[in-house]
């Protein structure tokens, strides 16, 4: 059975860009919690989180934040498990202060940082880092990575014949 994910927002407004990560771990039958939880706001309750989280069956933690972007950053210091680090794209820098504040951290407390918005690559980052232990999961990541494959193929062999017509 695989290990749970947690997708922890820094406000409610954060979850347009989340819900393709949620939709994909869904989609690979992995069991997903998500909450609401700042580094700022309430620093003591995200902290609980992340020390807790191995105990309470999770593998990865997800973490997205615009802004300021110290979300990711935090859990990380709490734990032991991978944090991925989703910066959101606010009104102000256009998401470039959130990628800094999520990518940029200090040795020893490491956050795999996607791009700005980039949450389905957060959840296959997930996938991919469950799927060390999890065969079933490695299964399905390497089906739709063929999947992937052939649709690509199949659209370059369209545009051969498109190309040829010319």
């Amino acid at each position: 059975m695989s290990k749970k994910v947690a997708v922890i927002m820094g406000s409610d407004s954060d979850l347009p860009v989340v819900k393709g990560c949620i939709k994909t771990l869904k989609s690979f039958g992995i069991e997903t919690e998500v909450r609401v939880l700042s580094a700022h706001r309430t620093p003591a309750e995200a902290a609980e989180f992340a020390a807790g989280a191995r105990e309470r069956g999770f593998g990865v933690l997800i973490a997205a934040a615009g802004k300021a972007a110290h979300l990711a950053g935090a859990l990380a210091a709490r734990t032991t498990l991978p944090v991925i680090g989703i910066p959101v794209k606010s009104s102000t820098l256009d998401g470039l202060d959130a990628l800094l504040s999520t990518v940029q951290m200090p040795k020893g407390i490491p956050v795999a940082t996607v791009a700005i918005d980039g949450a389905e690559n957060a959840a296959y980052l997930a996938l991919e880092m469950l799927s060390i232990e999890d065969g079933a999961v490695a299964e399905k990541l390497l089906a739709y990575k063929q999947e992937m494959e052939r649709q690509i193929l199949e659209k370059n062999a369209a545009l051969q014949d498109a190309v040829r017509e010319l």
